[in-house]
């Protein structure tokens, strides 16, 4: 009966407890039934499910809205710069720089340039040889030109009769007549004949009969050159006639000529410095002293 009693009396104060503790939570706020709610455990584990299903959508939207900034960033100035500039009014890098020193100049000394076949040199090989050809073909009329020249000036100041012959009955004649010695063989340096020196247009003959070799309009250093093969005395020689006038010679190779018969005229072509004949003579081959050969042999 004490323990029926012992629970009689807890009984009433557990429900005045609870009565008093059902009238403080009618005067409390929301925010504390939330606390008091959200304290249970079976809400504690559905929230973070919740918060994660949130996070998600909203992370998706940042993204979304960071990407479209970024184009939006690129795009609308490109647009605004093609939309803003007429095709009619289209500018070049220099005048979109104008602002920058070092373009403006670069702008500013550069030129129109007109390109033509001339202004680059052949690459391909029939281009060279036409342009080698084109080359030989300006320079034979440029010395064409010059030997008319050269020529008339001869003949204006020096009076030829072509028809003359050096004098003697000798098998061997003298190349050209009045003229004065100047180097020998082997003067002042390698020198291979004597230079004779006579006005220009002074007649040359050849120094014994023979048949042409050479006669050309540039033969070296010799220049304007007549070279001619003889027999003198059971003896192969051979002489040779330098710096004549261009246009001035007056046989040609194969050509047969007799002592003395006129060749051509005193030049100063090729590696000469004033009007004179240079003249070589071989023996079997060998130079010999041409000054020595003439005076032991014409006459």
């Amino acid at each position: 009966m004490a323990e029926e009693n012992d629970n009689a009396a807890v009984e009433p104060q557990v429900h005045a407890a609870s009565a008093s503790r059902r009238d403080r939570a009618r005067h409390t706020v929301t925010t504390d039934a939330v606390k008091t709610k959200t304290s249970a455990p079976a809400r504690v584990a559905r929230t973070p499910r919740s918060a994660r299903s949130i996070r998600k959508p909203l992370r998706s939207l940042v993204i979304l809205t960071m990407v479209g900034g970024l184009v939006a960033t690129v795009a609308i100035p490109a647009y605004a710069a093609t939309t803003r500039m007429p095709v009619a009014d289209a500018q070049t890098l220099q005048q979109i720089a104008s602002d920058d020193a070092q373009s403006l100049v670069v702008a500013s000394d550069a030129t129109a340039t007109t390109l033509t076949r001339d202004s680059y040199s052949a690459t391909t090989e029939e281009e060279i040889n036409k342009k080698k050809a084109a080359e030989a073909a300006a320079a034979a009329a440029a010395a064409r030109a010059r030997a008319q020249a050269a020529a008339s000036s001869a003949s204006a100041s020096v009076p030829v009769d072509i028809n003359l012959v050096s004098p003697g009955t000798g098998e061997v004649r003298w190349p050209i007549l009045n003229f004065k010695k100047g180097r020998g063989l082997g003067d002042s340096g390698y020198h291979q004949g004597v230079d004779l020196l006579a006005p220009g247009g002074t007649p040359l003959y050849a120094a014994a009969a023979g048949v042409v070799r050479t006669s050309q309009e540039s033969y070296g250093g010799y220049g304007v050159a007549v070279v001619i093969d003889h027999v003198v005395g059971g003896q192969r020689v051979s002489t040779l006639y330098g710096h004549m006038t261009y246009g001035s010679r007056q046989v040609v190779a194969g050509q047969s000529v007799e002592a003395g018969q006129v060749i051509g005229l005193v030049g100063s072509t090729g590696s000469s410095t004033a009007n004179h004949l240079h003249f070589e003579v071989r023996v079997n081959n060998g130079l010999v002293d041409p000054w020595a050969w003439l005076v032991a042999n014409a006459g």
